[in-house]
């Protein structure tokens, strides 16, 4: 028996495993541990052990050094919670190596497991062990459409920040995984302990709108129709300038209705959605950009005519309404600053 299997046989905890590699991401590690270590403070509940392939320690991103409690390979009893943290997600598709005995190990464990979760692109590690075929799965949102790519039979959710299906669950990206432990305590102990983890480490039982709105780019502009992609250049270039249905077929030298068919169909959304994922994008880099700027101007020059517009348009793409999303990304450092001690 191992010494992760001793303590929770003596402790009558519930086990759970953290799965690290070289070119683990740090902070994919930290949230887990730090949110099941706080709760096993509280409760005495979890017993966390962070374990590699072969036992041996691994390096994350940046050159930090992590010793680990245990190998995979070592592991032969009951575990509750099954961790993968996210890191490079080439460790999960290269064919030998470390990715293979991890993806092995971890096919291995998550049969083990009351439940299996990744963190950020560790789902590529669930999805090589063939643990998401058929399910809904999310990751960071700049690797979605590669995971979708490499395993098709995953249905991707690139907006959710926690994905549960069944006893599988997927955290988006590093901070995410703070988000994914605290649900698997809620669902544990109730909302009341893990409310008060969340407001120890400053962040919200459930955050605020997806991923969304921390996404860098638009919809793709990489399709093959030539006309379809000049179109979409158009509105990327000058969102404000009028991209009705008629008005984009025409530039496409399409009918509206073949326009509509082959746009939808090549690009995945429909034209009219396209035209208000690029204007929100726009609104957003002025948002961040410009304090000042009054949201009345900003509806104007991204084409959405009126700041009621694109506040609902903000709604249903991003989940937030503008002045939200000004207030939490215009600036990187929103501290206070306390005034200077008054002397004598």
């Amino acid at each position: 028996m191992n010494d992760a299997t001793t303590d929770r046989a003596s402790t009558g905890s519930r086990l759970v495993v953290i799965t690290v590699y070289d070119g683990v991401q740090l902070l994919d590690l930290a949230g887990p541990v730090d949110v099941f270590h706080e709760a096993a403070e509280q409760t005495g509940a979890y017993t966390v052990r962070v374990a590699s392939p072969d036992g041996r320690p691994v390096r994350a991103v940046g050159g930090v050094r992590i010793a680990v409690d245990a190998a995979l390979t070592d592991i032969d009893g009951p575990i509750d919670t099954l961790i993968v943290a996210g890191g490079d997600e080439e460790v999960a598709t290269d064919a030998g190596g470390q990715a293979r005995a991890l993806v092995e190990q971890v096919r291995r464990l998550a049969g083990r497991s009351r439940r299996v979760a990744s963190v950020c692109t560790g789902a590529f590690v669930l999805a090589a062990a063939g643990l998401l075929d058929g399910r809904r799965a999310t990751t960071h949102w700049s690797s979605c459409a590669e995971l979708a790519a490499l395993f098709p039979g995953v249905r991707i959710d690139a907006d959710a920040v926690v994905v549960r299906d069944g006893r599988i669950s997927t955290a988006a990206a590093t901070t995410a995984g703070i988000d994914l432990s605290l649900a698997l305590v809620e669902e544990d102990h109730g909302a009341d302990l893990a409310r008060r983890i969340g407001k120890l480490f400053l962040v919200y039982l459930r955050r605020p709108g997806g991923q969304a709105q921390f996404a860098t780019t638009a919809r793709p502009t990489d399709v093959g129709d030539q006309a379809l992609r000049q179109v979409m250049e158009a509105v990327a270039r000058d969102p404000a300038a009028d991209h009705g249905a008629e008005a984009m077929a025409a530039r496409a030298m399409m009918s509206a209705r073949h326009f509509s068919r082959r746009f939808t169909k090549d690009v995945g959304v429909t034209p009219g959605r396209y035209v208000e994922q690029i204007r929100v994008r726009a609104a957003q880099v002025l948002l961040e950009t410009g304090d000042e700027t009054a949201m009345e101007t900003v509806a104007r020059r991204c084409g959405f005519g009126s700041a009621e517009t694109m506040r609902r348009a903000f709604q249903r793409v991003l989940g937030i309404a503008p002045a939200a999303y000004r207030e939490r990304f215009y600036s990187a450092c929103p501290m206070e600053h306390a005034e200077a001690p008054t002397v004598g």
